[in-house]
């Protein structure tokens, strides 16, 4: 077995040491993602590390924490929200809440998780300046509807997401 895989590494060691380096220095600029999620349709995402995402872009933050995941996650959204935005919810019955970002239905939001941990609301009001506000299209996505999440801050955005796959 260990004859095998050093005759492997002999025979392609040129293509293996291209890869890396070409890894290294890719690396720096982009980073491939998976969404293991159903918040969003896609499943492989190339994050271009430092790039602003633009609204309706594809876009992937670290998660501040709480709740069921670990500080640092990361998370891939849509910006629906810009710096300025008017954020709104409105009652619409049993504990749920539709949200609105300048006007535009962006989901709604439910009294309690899959667990049956209560929720707490996400701001409202408007968006304030290197702040987003960011949705997915999936009733149970954890993302700015919830007090969890928020409004994302520019210093945890990532850069924006392009879905491959």
């Amino acid at each position: 077995m260990l004859i095998r895989i050093y005759r492997n590494l002999t025979k392609y060691a040129p293509a293996y040491l291209w890869l890396l380096t070409l890894w290294v220095f890719l690396s720096r600029y982009v980073v491939i993602s998976v969404n293991v999620s159903d918040s969003l349709p896609g499943k492989v995402y190339l994050i271009q590390k430092g790039v602003k995402p633009e609204l309706d872009d594809f876009a992937a933050f670290h998660y501040q924490g709480g709740g069921p995941y670990a500080t640092g996650s990361r998370f891939l959204k849509i910006v629906k929200g810009m710096p300025g935005g008017k954020v709104s919810a409105v009652e619409s019955g049993s504990g749920f809440f539709d949200f609105y970002v300048n006007g535009s239905f962006v989901g709604r939001a439910k009294p309690r998780s899959r667990t049956g941990s209560p929720l707490a609301l996400g701001p409202t009001g408007t968006i304030p300046s290197r702040h987003y506000y960011m949705a997915a299209p999936n009733p149970d996505s954890l993302d700015s509807r919830y007090a969890l999440v928020g409004w994302v801050d520019e210093g945890q955005v990532i850069g924006r997401a392009i879905e491959v796959f």
